[in-house]
């Protein structure tokens, strides 16, 4: 059976993302900067940034936030910039200085993003002070529905004197994870490897692991009644992402 808002988490999904997104891009620059003198790229630490800021996380979280990317943990260990420690992963004291000013550039790329306003009719940063609370709500409601990876970035990080768009930039990045414990849950429960779910086709099979994916990432979202669901869908669709077709 269905959730009645499972229609809800399919729409709200792709405005998240593409915040994500946003995000990721229009720091790149920066982040390449600060890995360039180490003569590395991003890895591991970069999809756990938020979550080994606050404490060390889990290695079986690691292992399900990494199960689409190659992940090899001795290489990543090799590397420098995390560890791992009593079966739980961890900054090095080199990882944890690199992991500041990462965050510090994703800061400063959201700040610069949703701050433009193009016309005076968008919201700028009144649209992230408005979602702010709403995503707080969210991410205590999902204490009970979340999995491995959700419950690793929550409570979501956020540090004292840290700007409002530091912060949405932190919650969007646990909620995002909300659903993507989901959509694990999802294929697995169909006896699918993450092989056969990447392969899958557009068709009734790929609706259906969607389906089941929306049903379980829906409960959050009763956290916020309609006029509220609807203030967060219009607020986050509000900021922009600076993003452009090639």
């Amino acid at each position: 059976m269905s959730h009645p808002l499972a229609s809800y988490a399919a729409v709200v999904r792709p405005v998240v993302d593409r915040l994500h997104v946003a995000v990721r891009h229009a720091s790149r620059p920066e982040v390449q900067r600060l890995y360039a003198p180490l003569g590395l790229v991003p890895g591991l630490e970069i999809n756990l940034l938020y979550a080994l800021l606050e404490h060390p996380v889990p290695e079986a979280a690691v292992a399900a936030r990494m199960v689409y990317l190659p992940f090899d943990p001795a290489a990543e260990e090799a590397r420098g910039l995390v560890r791992r420690v009593d079966g739980c992963w961890e900054w090095t004291a080199a990882g944890r200085e690199l992991a500041v000013g990462v965050e510090a550039a994703f800061a400063s790329a959201a700040e610069r993003l949703w701050s433009y306003r193009p016309s005076p009719s968008l919201p700028g940063l009144s649209a992230v002070a408005a979602a702010l609370p709403l995503l707080g709500r969210l991410l205590e409601a999902g204490e009970e529905s979340g999995g491995p990876v959700f419950r690793a970035f929550t409570p979501a990080r956020e540090p004292e004197g840290a700007s409002e768009a530091a912060l949405l930039v932190a919650l969007l990045e646990a909620l995002r994870h909300h659903r993507a414990d989901a959509h694990r849950a999802a294929w697995g429960a169909a006896g699918l490897t993450v092989a056969q779910i990447e392969a899958m086709a557009p068709g009734p099979e790929r609706e259906a692991i969607e389906a089941e994916t929306n049903r379980l990432d829906a409960p959050v979202y009763e956290a916020l009644d309609a006029e509220e669901r609807l203030l967060l869908l219009g607020s986050l669709g509000a900021l922009g992402d600076g993003l452009r077709a090639p």
